[in-house]
Order: structure tokens, then C-alpha cells, then sequence
């Protein structure tokens, strides 16, 4: 072993002991919401396929089709010569389920927001960011150059009070902007932000409102609408973020909002502009999805995740029924996490723990996801091994 590699397996062992080393696991089959791990299937409850469609025929159809038509990789990056009709219409048609004028699809949605981020403020701006933002939220923040200022989570009251501290700051300093990001749906608790609230405040201190809305998407609202869109609000947050990865079923991320703002992080942003261009195929099964999301039977979809969550609640005597898709089981440590995560997992459910850094430290836990597309049979299943 090279003199690197112990630095590094040094550094290995001491994630061991604090029970924070990470491991991949192989999945060699999946069904539905059944994988199959070292030749034995589980219920999977960890997954973002909120809705079922990963595994929808309408999507490998359109993939296949697409894959056919333009080959397997896009080549190129889209300003080059990756960008082809399905990106364009995929595009189209994600602006018209925003209510935006444009959108702007990148590789990833953390593609998307150290892209976009950066891009639209600089060192003379202010970032005011909720504290529980996605790790790729507080990478764009970092990346600007921007003057961070972090609110608890959904404090009304802290946010307020960074807002009017922008204000003063920027008094005398023509064009600095401040930039409110948060998320719609948080990604760890499942809850929501205080969206009407914060865009009232955001429109008082003339700020602008970076919303991330990926666990939102296809979940709340009708159709890929998010929260935003179920509040009726969309035309009054200027950049919307999501990812075709969850309940869209496909992968990919991407930014909605004006055409002028799209138009200028297509010169900008360089997560999108130095990247390969997510392939056609991608893409074309991308749109398969939003046409399923926007359609009756997106709607029943969504009536059997609520109904899945429902039972969970019950299930589990929560007081109510959770709003959205994730559910947390708070546990503190990582050694308590990970020890519940085994049994579950002996259990024959798939539960991963999640630890710092993904969460805060001694805020380890179970994230249960709930899909359309988990049986009742399951679900109380799930809820009476964790009640034993």
C-alpha cells in the first residue's frame, strides 16, 4: 500500500468507528418495488420512485424508440451539437406543466443548481438560505462568492431578519441582489416550506426566491405543478428547480422560469454549458412521464400515494397523514440507525440509515419513501415490524 493509500485507508478506519463509512450495495434485480440484493429480494422502501413510472412501460417504450432514432449518447454538449428535438420539445413541454415561459434541462439536478446558482449572483449579493437546503443548494451558494446568511429551518422570523440586514447592506450598491433558496418539499423530514409566506416576504425586501422543488414534482399539485403550483403561486417565484429523477421516474434536472433567465444561463451557467448533454433517450422517456403525470391516470397514481401514505400513518399512529412521500423515523444516533436499518433489513425491508453529513449529526435515521406503486399488504407489513 502506497504511502497515499494508508493517508486514505486511515482516514477509512476512522469513518468505521464512528459509524459513518458508506458502502455501495448492487442491486441485480428490480421489480417493481422489489430489488434484489446478494440473491435475495426486499421491499424497498427507500426509493424516489414516488409514483411508479421508472419501470413504466410507456417510458421504455419512448426510450427505446428515441434511442433508435438518435443512438444512445447525445455526443456533444447542447451547445455543440447535443442538443436535439427531444431536448427541445422535452423543454417545451416541461415549461408549459410549470407555468414558466422556458426551462433549461441539465445532466442532474445538482448539475442544475451549481449551475444556475452561481450564474445569477456574485460577490456583491446576499444568499439567504434555509438551513435544512440540499447539499447541492448550499454547493451553489458556496460556488458564488455570495455573502451566506442561513435561517433556521422555516423561521419566518430569522428569515425576516436577514432580509432587512440585505437591505441595509445593499443600500448605496446599485443592481446587488438578495437570493432566498429553500426547497418546497424537504428532501430528509418530507415536510414543507412556508412558501406563501416566504414569497410575501420575499416580495417586501425585493429579493428573488430560488425554489427547489424536486420532491414536489408529480406529488404536490396536479400533474409536474409542485407546490408552487397547487398554492397558485408559480408566476411569483422567478426560478423554479427540479429533477426528472424522482417522481418523473427518468434522471436529469432542470431549471424553470423566464425566458430571459433561461436564455442567460445558457451563456452562464457551466454546469450546462462544459457537460455532456443528457441523452436523447433520456429525454424522450422524460417526456413520456410528464405526459402520464398530466394525464387521468397521473391522477390515480397520485390518489394511491396518498392513500399508501394514509395507511402508513395509521400504521404507525401519526397524527397525520404524512405531506409528502418521505417519512422520517428520527433516531439520533448513527449506531441506533444503523443498527434499526439491520433489522429492518433482516426483516426483508430495504431502509437505509441515513447519518451525517446527509443530516445533521445525532439526527440519524430511517427516510421511508412511499411509492404508488408499494401493495397496503406491504405497507402494514412495513408499519407492523417497525411498531415490533
Amino acid at each position: 500500500m502506497s504511502a497515499f493509500d494508508e493517508v486514505l485507508n486511515s482516514s477509512l478506519h476512522e469513518l468505521d468507528a464512528r459509524g459513518l463509512r458508506r458502502r455501495l450495495r448492487v442491486i441485480e434485480q428490480i421489480n417493481g418495488t422489489r430489488i434484489t440484493i446478494d440473491g435475495r429480494e426486499f421491499q424497498n422502501f427507500s426509493s424516489n420512485d414516488y409514483l411508479g413510472l421508472a419501470s413504466h412501460p410507456a417510458l421504455a417504450e419512448a426510450m427505446a424508440e428515441a434511442g433508435g432514432r438518435y443512438g444512445v449518447g447525445s455526443t456533444a454538449s447542447r451547445l455543440i451539437c447535443g442538443t436535439t428535438a427531444e431536448h427541445a420539445n422535452l423543454e417545451e413541454e416541461l415549461a408549459e406543466a410549470k407555468g414558466t415561459e422556458a426551462s433549461l434541462v441539465f445532466s442532474t439536478g445538482v448539475a442544475a443548481a451549481t449551475g444556475a446558482i452561481p450564474a445569477l449572483v456574485g460577490k456583491e449579493d446576499v444568499i439567504i438560505l434555509d438551513k435544512l437546503a440540499h447539499a447541492c443548494l448550499i454547493e451553489g451558494a458556496r460556488s458564488s462568492d455570495a455573502t451566506i446568511r442561513v435561517f433556521p429551518h422555516n423561521d419566518l422570523a430569522k428569515l425576516e431578519s436577514h432580509l432587512q440586514w440585505a437591505q441595509e447592506k445593499n443600500q448605496g450598491h446599485k443592481g446587488a441582489r438578495v437570493m432566498i433558496i429553500t426547497e418546497s418539499v424537504f428532501s430528509m423530514d418530507g415536510d414543507l416550506a412556508p412558501l406563501r409566506e416566504i414569497i410575501e416576504l420575499k416580495e417586501r425586501y425585493g429579493a428573488i426566491l430560488f425554489l427547489d422543488e424536486a420532491h414536489a414534482v408529480g406529488v404536490r399539485g396536479y400533474g409536474a405543478q409542485g407546490l408552487a403550483g397547487e398554492l397558485g403561486l408559480s408566476d411569483r417565484v422567478e426560478i423554479q428547480m427540479g429533477t426528472l429523477g424522482k417522481a418523473l421516474g427518468v434522471s436529469g434536472g432542470y431549471i424553470a422560469g423566464s425566458r430571459t433567465l433561461i436564455d442567460f444561463l445558457i451563456n452562464r451557467a457551466r454546469s450546462f454549458i462544459f457537460s455532456t448533454a443528457p441523452s436523447p433517450a433520456v429525454a424522450a422517456a422524460a417526456r413520456a412521464a410528464l405526459r402520464i403525470v398530466q394525464s387521468e391516470e397521473g391522477s390515480r397514481l397520485r390518489d394511491k400515494l396518498h392513500q399508501n401514505l394514509t395507511l402508513l400513518a395509521a400504521g404507525l399512529n401519526l397524527a397525520a397523514a404524512p405531506e409528502s412521500s418521505i417519512v422520517p423515523v428520527i433516531l439520533g444516533s448513527e449506531e441506533r440507525a444503523l443498527a434499526e436499518a439491520a433489522q429492518l433489513l433482516e426483516a426483508g425491508f430495504f431502509v437505509p440509515a441515513i447519518r451525517y453529513p446527509t443530516v445533521s449529526r445525532n439526527t440519524s435515521r430511517l427516510r421511508i419513501t412511499v411509492s404508488a406503486a408499494h401493495e397496503p399488504e406491504q405497507i402494514r407489513d412495513l408499519s407492523s415490524t417497525l411498531k415490533g
